[in-house]
């Protein structure tokens, strides 16, 4: 009997073990060269923005480049090339943390090593403009623009208009209203930068948004970016709304 008692004490255990490994698995849709967690949408779906992944899930992972807010409208999440740059609002400024030990309420990322670069003239001045070029320069590459992928853009913008996510909901479901209410802005100028995104003509709703502060609603055209960014020189790292770029800048394809 004590044998017994022994091996289906084991197998319980083992069975109990698979099932916490099963719950933990993260639930996520691989697409061309991207993957991502969770939508934008669901968060007015179900009016809570709850955690669908934790970074931690993706430590480890070589060349990640991934972009996200964090769960309950609580900052924005930013990893370039596997390190992860958190920025949060305190106050009436911001701090940065670079640890993995944050949740996202969507997340999306793309893992890549290789990366061919591709001047940027002078006359891609704005978000339009470079929505247009990426898209036209990775037609030119050979990337399949029907599915989504990453680039990056380094270098010294004149200006960035970008926020962080800060939870003014007052405890209410998050309604398009509230979320848009539930950021801090900020002006970056002259700063050297990393730019990390995603494009997608595809997946509005899902990791980003159908139109922008510079690509509004009637205007024909539609959102395809989602851009996040990195300063070289300070602690400012969040989501980009607007930006000038200026001579110099470099626009990043992967490089299989």
């Amino acid at each position: 009997m004590g044998r017994t008692h022994e091996i289906v004490i084991a197998a319980l255990s083992s069975i109990g073990f698979l099932i916490a490994a099963c719950t933990a698995t993260v639930v996520s849709k691989k697409e061309g060269m991207v993957e991502y967690a969770g939508t934008q949408s669901d968060i007015f779906r179900t009016g809570k923005a709850s955690r669908v992944i934790s970074l931690k899930d993706l430590k480890g992972l070589y060349g990640l480049y991934a972009m996200g807010p964090i769960e309950g409208l609580d900052g924005e999440i930013t990893v370039f090339n596997s390190k992860p740059y958190i920025t949060k609002v305190k106050e009436n400024d911001f701090v940065l943390d670079t640890s993995f030990d944050h949740g996202a309420f969507f997340l999306v990322w793309s893992e890549q090593t290789k990366w061919k670069d591709i001047a940027i003239p002078n006359t891609v001045k704005g978000y339009a403009d470079l929505q247009r070029f990426v898209k036209a320069q990775a037609q030119t590459a050979g990337i399949d623009t029907a599915k989504p992928f990453p680039f990056l853009v380094s270098g010294t913008p004149a200006e960035i208009k970008w926020h962080i996510n800060v939870d003014r909901t007052d405890g209410k479901p998050i309604t398009t209203e509230l979320f848009l209410r539930s950021k801090e802005n900020f002006i970056s100028k002259d700063e050297p930068v990393d730019i990390i995104g995603f494009y997608s003509e595809h997946h509005a709703g899902i990791f980003l948004t159908r139109f922008a502060p510079d690509i509004k609603e009637g205007s024909g055209m539609e959102n395809a970016i989602h851009i996040h960014f990195v300063s070289r020189v300070s602690k400012a790292a969040g989501h980009i709304d607007s930006l000038i770029l200026s001579e110099g800048m470099v626009l990043r394809f992967p490089n299989p």
